[in-house]
């Protein structure tokens, strides 16, 4: 999925469990994999209280202006929608593309 800063990201979640949970949250946050310690950042988030077992819902989140998701040779900042059981620890992940233009950044070398 692609977007720019800025666009409202809408969806459904479906969910399917063996027993009623007692809240599912929905998540839109940004991450960073690469060299060094990974940071996370929770932009957004919805909370459904009392769902079924069995059930569909639908989200909307607005993208902030910042920070665009980007690849580089040492470090990579990669934005993501969550859905989390917090009673099992449950999740699944769908990553997004956050940049200018629906376009990731990406960094090169820069060779002396």
């Amino acid at each position: 999925m692609e977007s720019s800063p800025g666009d409202r990201v809408s969806g459904k979640v479906f969910w399917e469990l063996d027993e009623e949970p007692g809240e599912i949250e929905v998540r839109l946050f940004w991450y960073t994999e690469g060299k060094g310690s990974q940071d996370v950042c929770i932009v957004d988030s919805i909370v459904f209280d009392s769902p079924a077992m069995q059930e569909t819902r639908e989200f909307n989140f607005d993208l902030p202006n910042q920070p665009y998701g980007f690849s580089g040779v040492l470090i990579s900042l990669l934005w993501a929608i969550e859905v989390v059981v917090p009673d099992t620890g449950d999740t699944e992940r769908v990553e997004l593309v956050v940049g200018p233009g629906d376009c990731e950044v990406v960094l090169g070398r820069c060779d002396e």
